[in-house]
């Protein structure tokens, strides 16, 4: 059979619209809408049957009841919708009542037409308002990962597209970065109490509330962190609702984070505002840190960058202050921190951790290590290690958890006294190239 017979078995099903006539053919020529190509369809049917044309009652489509007609409407509603909010990429999606879904396959099981002829009414109304919103808006489409996304409920009964028709979703931004932990006692996040909850009350005893005893009544177990310390003016600058901090990794709450700086990514949920000034972001984090943290290489990022920096696995370099509880030699040092160098220790989790962590028996490699005395109770180590590598348990042994340490190999007990992580080095160049993420975003 033709194409035009095809055609007019489908348009002798009752009145249907150039629309749902031509997605019945969606894969025959190209640059046509479905409209033109029902329309052209009809045409050539006339002509090549020399009969009067008559043009399609669009408003009596028993297929999609009319609303293929209503393309500009739902793309006027989603681009009102999105008015205020800024953003480069969209993507629209529909949902198709069953009844019109029903329609569809009936018209084609009666056409005698395969079940997946064409493109389905779903497709079509995804491109074609897609297409609008694009010309309206002037953001460009995307099927991955888009800024918005506009979700069209589709309802024939609809007499009016109103906000209920639109569903529009704001997705989050992504700032990336290296921060540098100046001071002492930060942890990297926001740390609630674990004995209130993070609500900052406990029962009294006569009934009632009164502030947590653990935490002060603060409701966190550090006034402070690198998180509320860099994460307010970034949701400020693209007025969003929430913000969210994720790290490569941790450093101790004592631990100092210092040179290259650890990589981060800030994300921000319903962000009024996406293209900010990162350098001028940048000043803005470091001035309201006020000298206990800071922030370099800041640019803007994309959704892929909080796995990439979740999943590094990278390696670190430390600096150490380290006391003995005995007398050690400088010859004794230089002899056991040849036997940690590139060796492979094993750990138990330590015993500091282990309340909050899996108890687990872990290898990691010492890439490199030196250091010297101060005196004879007291060194400054540093060490570059496995991503994992406990650097405080390889310095005491932890009780014999770690093997070998620097405290096992010079049979003395020792302390780390003051931490400092230096490096966090991966294999992934975004996070060693500070203009790769400028360059790919």
């Amino acid at each position: 059979m033709t194409i035009l017979e095809d055609a007019r078995r489908v348009a002798e099903n009752g009145p249907v619209c150039d629309s749902c006539l031509g997605r019945c053919f969606a894969d025959r020529s190209f640059g046509l809408t479905n409209a033109e190509r029902g329309r052209s369809l009809r045409v050539a049917a006339a002509i090549e049957d020399d009969e009067p044309f008559e043009p399609a009652d669009a408003e009596a489509c028993w297929v999609c009841e009319g609303e293929s007609q209503r393309f500009d409407e739902y793309a006027e509603q989603v681009a009102g919708s999105l008015d205020g909010w800024q953003f480069d990429t969209y993507q629209v999606g529909t949902r198709t009542p069953p009844l019109l879904e029903e329609n569809e396959a009936l018209l084609r099981e009666s056409a005698d037409l395969p079940e997946d002829a064409g493109e389905s009414f779903k497709s079509e109304f995804n491109r074609e308002v897609g297409k609008r919103v694009g010309r309206l808006t002037g953001a460009e489409v995307d099927f991955g990962r888009p800024d918005v996304l506009a979700l069209l409920n589709v309802d024939p009964e609809r007499e009016d597209i109103s906000d209920h028709a639109v569903e529009v979703q704001i997705n989050s931004a992504f700032v990336y970065g290296r921060y540098r932990k100046l001071e002492r006692d930060i942890p990297q996040t926001e740390w609630p109490c674990r004995e209130c909850g993070g609500t900052g009350k406990q029962l009294a005893e006569g009934g009632g509330e009164e502030p947590c005893d653990h935490c002060g009544g603060s409701g966190y177990l550090y006034d402070e962190s690198v998180e509320q310390l860099t994460t307010p003016p970034v949701l400020e600058a693209m007025d969003g609702g929430e913000a969210l901090f994720h790290g490569a990794g941790r450093e101790d709450v004592d631990a100092l984070m210092l040179d290259t700086g650890r990589p981060f990514v800030i994300e921000v949920k319903r962000p009024r505002r996406r293209d900010v000034d990162t350098d001028a972001l940048e000043d803005e984090i470091n001035e309201y840190a006020d000298g206990k943290a800071e922030v370099t290489d800041l640019a803007l990022a994309t959704h892929d960058m909080v796995e990439r920096v979740k999943e590094l696995d990278a390696s670190k370099t430390y600096r150490m202050d380290v006391a003995f509880e005995g007398d050690v030699t400088a010859q004794a040092l230089e002899e056991a921190i040849e036997e940690l160098r590139g060796t492979t220790v094993e750990q138990d989790t330590p015993q500091r951790v282990d309340h909050r962590r899996a108890s687990i028996t872990r290898t990691r490699t010492v890439y490199d290590v030196d250091g010297h005395l101060e005196d004879e109770r007291h060194a400054e180590l540093e060490v570059h290690g496995e991503g994992g590598l406990y650097v405080k348990e390889l310095v005491s042994g932890d009780e014999g958890r770690t093997t070998p340490s620097l405290a096992g190999l010079l049979g003395v007990e020792a302390e780390v006294t003051a931490l400092d992580v230096l490096a966090v080095e991966g294999e992934d160049e975004a996070f060693d190239d500070p203009d790769y993420l400028k360059e790919s975003v």
